[in-house]
This record gives C-alpha cells, sequence and structure tokens, in this order.
C-alpha cells in the first residue's frame, strides 16, 4: 500500500466529535487495508451524520425506511476500481456513520464511542472491500474476524464477555 487519503466531513452537529476520533477513523481505514495486503494508494471519504440524515440515505439507496448504524457505498467491483486521474489513486468508496447511533451502540454494549467508531469504520472498509455478511454464513463470520482483528490491533479489543452470570 502506497499511501491513503481519507477525507472526513462531518455533517452534524448533535454529537460532539471528541478530539483523536477523526485520526481513530484514519488508523482504521489503514489497518483494514494492511491486513487485507491492499496494493497501490487509495481514497475512501467518510462522513459522520445524524440518524435523520442516515435513515434518508438508507431510503434513498436501499429502500429501507429506518435509521442504521453505517453505510457503505463501495466504488469498487471484483477488485476494480476507479481511479483520481490526479493521482492514480484507487477510488475505494462512501462510508457514512451515524454518531448518533454509534453513541447509542456504545452505550448498549458498554464500550467508548472510540470503539464503536472504529468497529463500524473497520466494518464499513470490509464492505469497501468486496466484503458482504447478508447471507449470514461463513463471509459474515470471517467478516467479524478480521472487525475484531483490526480493533484488537489498534488497542480497542473487544470487551464483551460471552458468559452469562446468573443474577443473585
Amino acid at each position: 500500500m502506497d499511501k491513503i487519503k481519507v477525507t472526513i466531513t462531518n455533517k452534524q452537529k448533535d454529537i460532539k466529535i471528541p478530539t483523536g476520533l477523526r485520526m481513530l477513523i484514519r488508523r482504521c481505514c489503514n489497518a483494514v487495508l494492511r491486513m487485507e495486503e491492499f496494493e497501490g494508494s487509495v481514497e475512501v471519504s467518510v462522513t459522520l451524520v445524524n440518524d435523520k440524515q442516515i435513515r434518508e440515505l438508507n431510503k434513498i439507496y436501499r429502500d429501507i425506511d429506518r435509521v442504521t448504524d453505517v453505510l457503505s457505498f463501495p466504488l469498487g467491483e471484483n477488485g476494480q476500481y476507479d481511479t483520481n486521474p490526479e493521482n492514480g489513486a484507487k477510488l475505494l468508496g462512501d462510508i457514512v456513520i451515524s454518531m448518533e447511533t454509534a453513541v447509542e451502540q456504545a452505550d448498549r454494549f458498554g464500550h467508548s464511542l472510540q470503539r464503536e467508531v472504529g468497529y463500524l469504520t473497520a466494518h464499513s472498509m470490509l464492505h469497501l472491500l468486496g466484503y458482504d455478511h447478508e447471507d449470514n454464513g461463513i463471509q459474515r463470520i470471517r467478516m467479524r474476524e478480521k472487525e475484531e482483528k483490526v480493533m484488537t490491533l489498534l488497542g480497542l479489543p473487544s470487551s464483551s464477555s460471552y458468559v452469562m452470570q446468573d443474577e443473585e
């Protein structure tokens, strides 16, 4: 991998973006590309929105009228990507993250907003590289393993336990 350009745009005002979150998003993108041994320069766009905005996008592009946590808009198919004519970088696509839902999910899962946004970024980057989980099969498991590997590499491992404790 030569160079990665991650353009981050904040189009919402509901959630204050914590210091270092933009850097974490860039680090997540880099970590996924390194893990996948992606070759060449790339460009990725990440947009932070609120629930209303992501619901509108979900309705327009997927015909699903509900809020979601993240949307991925890949620009490539089967490993073939459009390129930026100015620098030859492969245009991977766009990631859209709902900051409202990220805060809510971080709270629900008992981890930091940084881990949630990092996880959503890693998840979406894998979609931009062609991974899919819609069939609930082996690709879903493979994606989950890769997402957790990236989070561990970044020092944000899962804090959840698979052991249910009885109430006293």
